[in-house]
């Protein structure tokens, strides 16, 4: 039975206009000490010049212009001269010199996960006000998290909201006490051998602070200089009490959502975050929560972390560890199974596998759910975001990459007691490359999802077009699901 799919005149695509404020490091201190040097031989007069000129070039695209420049400023005072008498403007001005510009979706604008959004004020009867996050990347190859926000009427016709010009990062912030036991987790996770980290953690209780695991640090360098400290594993270590962090929506708030940026922040992030699985959680006394999967890279290797979102103005984001935290595309259920969390994952890279966890952070076994079966997935199998829930099952969107690895997108029924068990799939793809998408883009032969929803008996599916840009289709859900082939 083929299912008819229809299109949605929806087409994002990159804008090389939307900047962001980023520090400038030059990656060497001698340079970096060489501009100081030089910033403090500019006449008074003529660094008020350049600081107006600054406030009048780029202020109109970022208000928090000066702001931005006094904590570059900050980030560089251990290379200033002490002897240095800073005017404030000279300060802002040494702020400036280490500020650039970022176009954060010059490259792609691609991989979207799409949720009900928590507000719905003023929305028409039978319409849904949804926020779709998307993958951004830039010069570099360095992917941010972005938004859009739109409507889904009755009819599951798709508006975005216009979009905010002025993007803005979250201003994040580290934790400052921290739990032994989950510290030596997270260092499992991230490969740093426990061994190497006992010289320093065994110097300090079972809570400690940020301060006194630096005062350990200072106590073992001076201890073991002679025999032989390892610097490069302390700088390891400290790197590790950056992978948990919070974000911080500002006060006042964005006026619109597709102002948000989440842009990569830790040691593991630094060559970028990509592809956030959205889900809208909902827990056994109704209290709602957004949480999403995301893949951190640091270059060398990929590491799944968990943001999480329970309203206020603080976003949590973790290190997802266990045994079976491993690989890409990890996808939460929007509700408990059994009084436990549960997730599909892919660990091998190759089948999909069911998971069930006590704690939303820590997966440590796993169970074969689903191997490649037909010709379009014969290389490898994935999720295209979380499980929709229905009255059948449980809706699983899957990718699968076939010959001239194409991607193409189907979908599998889960049981909805018993989610370990599929109970109906898709023989042929419900969406496959073609035109472009076959032929051009960043990455051609691709289309992937990141997330879909249900509404008004409808299937939206927000789709990347060859890592490139971004689409959007309409599938009939009672169509699609009396379609599925049964075991």
């Amino acid at each position: 039975m083929t299912v008819p799919v229809e299109r949605l005149p929806l087409r994002l695509t990159p804008d090389p206009g939307r900047v962001i404020m980023r520090f400038f490091g030059t990656g060497n201190v001698h340079r970096a000490r060489d501009i100081i040097q030089r910033v403090l031989t500019i006449p008074e007069p003529e660094v008020e010049a350049l600081l107006t000129a600054l406030d009048r070039d780029f202020a109109p695209k970022h208000q928090e212009l000066f702001e931005v420049f006094a904590e570059h400023a900050e980030r560089i005072r251990g290379m200033i001269p002490g002897d240095a008498q800073l005017s404030e403007t000279r300060r802002l001005l040494l702020g400036a010199c280490f500020t650039m510009e970022y176009a954060l979706e010059s490259v792609a604008l691609f991989n979207p996960s799409i949720v009900p959004a928590l507000r719905q004020d003023g929305v028409p009867a039978g319409s849904v006000r949804f926020v779709m996050s998307l993958r951004a990347t830039g010069e570099g190859h360095i992917s941010s998290i972005v938004f859009r926000v739109g409507v889904l009427d009755a009819d599951g016709a798709i508006r975005l909201e216009p979009v905010a010009s002025s993007p803005r990062p979250l201003k994040e912030s580290v934790p400052d006490e921290f739990h032994k036991a989950t510290f030596q987790r997270d260092l499992v996770a991230l490969d740093i051998p426990l061994e190497q980290a006992a010289r320093i953690l065994d110097r300090l209780p079972e809570r400690f602070a940020r301060r006194q695991f630096f005062e350990a640090i200072d106590a073992a360098r001076r201890e073991e200089q002679a025999s032989g400290f390892r610097e490069q594993a302390a700088d390891s270590l400290i790197a590790a009490t950056q992978v948990n962090y919070q974000l911080h929506l500002p006060n006042p708030p964005f006026s619109r959502e597709s102002e948000i940026v989440i842009f990569p922040f830790s040691d593991i992030e630094r060559h970028g975050i990509e592809d956030l699985r959205l889900v809208q959680f909902t827990d056994e006394e109704g209290a709602r929560a957004y949480f999403g999967t995301f893949t951190a890279y640091n270059g060398v290797r990929v590491f799944p972390q968990l943001l999480e979102y329970r309203g206020g103005s603080t976003i949590e984001v973790r290190l997802i560890t266990g045994k079976c935290a491993q690989n890409k595309g990890m996808a939460l259920f929007p509700r408990r199974i059994r009084g436990k969390y549960a997730m599909i994952s892919r660990i091998d890279n190759e089948n999909l596998y069911y998971m069930e966890s006590d704690e939303v952070d820590v997966w440590d076994e796993a169970r074969l759910l689903q191997t490649p079966r037909y010709p379009w997935q014969v290389i490898q199998i994935g999720n295209c975001g979380s499980p929709l829930e229905t009255e059948q099952g449980w809706l699983l969107m899957t990718h699968g990459v076939g010959p001239m690895r194409q991607y193409c997108i189907g979908a599998t029924l889960l049981d909805r007691d018993d989610p370990s068990r599929i109970i109906g799939q898709t023989p042929e793809p419900l969406l496959m490359p073609a035109g472009e998408a076959r032929w051009s883009g960043y990455v051609p032969n691709v289309v992937y999802s990141c997330g879909a929803m249900i509404h008004q008996r409808k299937l939206i599916v927000p789709y990347a077009i060859s890592d490139l840009t971004t689409s959007a289709v309409r599938i009939d859900l009672d169509a699609l699901l009396a379609s599925l082939e049964r075991p």
